[in-house]
């Protein structure tokens, strides 16, 4: 199922995250609009992360078909990921991308345990520690909290990845955090 629009209204990079905000307070205040669709013209490629508590189309009250989202721990990317977000930006001509990051980032928390401690990192979960790492090691002499700081520097990392790629060279390329406390989402500098 998809959204009831025949096509997003305004295919601008301003339009879709002026939607996406919008929608995300809709959200945040209760005031969600749930409609049911017979096919997809998604406005915005969300990259999120694969918690449970932030599930793009209810974070932004968007329907089915509205928002191309692809999703992995820590907002980790890869060839497959990266795939994913070209297919929307050229196949389907996608405005925007946003990157969405998390407060209480579980990814972000393993990672900095595996930092402290220093015990190895299991099987597939060595290339989360492995990518989200970087971030941490930049943030760690921040005061304040870790991994927050860890998450923002992360996400907006991620972001940075994908606008210099050539291939999203037609899209806009955002960051936001989304906090589980307000349900808000706020734009990453």
């Amino acid at each position: 199922m998809a959204s009831n629009r025949t096509a997003f209204p305004t295919a601008t990079a301003p339009a879709a995250l002026t939607e996406l905000l919008d929608g995300n307070r809709r959200y945040a205040t209760g005031h969600s609009r749930h409609r049911p669709a017979a096919a997809q013209h998604p406005f915005a490629v969300i990259v999120g992360c694969v918690d449970c508590r932030v599930p793009p189309e209810l974070v932004f009250d968007q329907g089915l078909g509205d928002l191309l989202c692809t999703r992995t721990a820590g907002e980790v990317l890869d060839e497959a990921v990266l795939a994913a977000v070209q297919y929307g930006v050229e196949e389907l001509g996608i405005p925007l991308v946003l990157v969405l990051g998390h407060e209480r980032c579980g990814a972000v928390a393993a990672t900095l345990a595996h930092l402290e401690t220093g015990a190895p990192v299991p099987g597939h979960l060595a290339l989360l520690v492995d990518e989200i790492a970087p971030a941490a090691h930049r943030t760690r002499a921040l005061p304040g909290d870790w991994a927050e700081h860890t998450m923002c520097a992360h996400t907006a990392w991620v972001r940075d990845a994908i606008r210099a790629d050539p291939a999203f060279a037609s899209a806009h390329i955002a960051a936001g955090r989304f906090d589980l406390g307000t349900k808000l989402v706020s734009l990453l500098p």
